[in-house]
């Protein structure tokens, strides 16, 4: 799809009704995101969210799909050793029925050693919300030169060692652009600007059923539409026709 310029749509999912709407719809990808644990589980945080979780997660939503990928979420220090992420790795892949993991972070020694295992891994860089409480908020991550420079360093290193995709979050939409064109493997955005090779949103923030405000860098989708299937419809033709996200929800 990176190759032939056609942008690829994202949503994350939690559960078996929304994945066969997601589905139905033609989203590309399933993103089954430790995102859960604010939208599902009312945490704070993602911090919370086990590996079990995970996996329970994954299996309804693997359940219910019959053609998007699903990349499940590797949640917070389920990966501090190689090992252990094989381990818990293999866990969404056989249990859950995901078809790549993501991690947070620039860990090239892991990945390689998941890709060598014969795990598709999609990396991700720029805000990191498992590291909130080193951070101390969600606020834009690369803008100094500096910060940027360490991201693009990071994103080729990622490639380098055999990540398949890679997800952007919260970075300025130049520097978003600039490891776009850089990287061979796919970039998918979010608060990442329009150049990025796709977009994914958190379905509740779309939806505008949070808990929480709703970012800067999503959209509500459902406030011109008639049903909720409308709704993820008129995202994912945005973002194919490259019409979301604008200037207003770019940084």
């Amino acid at each position: 799809m990176k190759q032939r310029g056609e942008k690829i749509s994202c949503l994350t999912a939690y559960d078996a009704s929304f994945s066969a709407l997601i589905d139905h719809v033609g989203i590309d990808i399933m993103l089954v995101g430790d995102s859960l644990g604010m939208t599902v589980q009312g945490h704070d945080t993602t911090l919370p969210v086990t590996v079990t979780d995970m996996v329970y997660h994954t299996r309804c939503v693997h359940n219910a799909r019959e053609r998007a990928f699903i990349i499940a979420d590797l949640p917070f220090m389920a990966y501090p050793t190689a090992l252990i992420a094989a381990e818990n790795a293999a866990k969404l892949m056989q249990l859950g029925g995901a078809q790549m993991v993501k991690l947070e972070g620039a860990k090239p020694d892991i990945v390689s050693f998941l890709v060598e295992q014969g795990i598709p891994v999609c990396g991700h860089l720029g805000l990191l919300p498992q590291h909130i409480n080193q951070l101390g908020n969600y606020a834009v991550q690369g803008k100094k030169p500096i910060d940027a420079e360490k991201i693009m360093a990071d994103a080729q290193q990622l490639e380098q060692a055999g990540a398949a995709l890679l997800v952007l979050e919260c970075v300025p939409a130049k520097l978003a652009k600039e490891i776009s064109t850089q990287l061979s493997i796919p970039v998918i955005g979010i608060g990442a600007g329009i150049a990025c090779d796709g977009q994914v949103l958190v379905l509740h923030d779309m939806l505008n059923i949070g808990t929480s405000k709703r970012p800067r860098f999503s959209k509500d989708f459902m406030q011109y539409a008639e049903s909720i299937e409308a709704a993820i419809r008129a995202y994912h033709q945005a973002v194919k026709q490259s019409l979301f996200p604008t200037i207003d929800h770019s940084f």
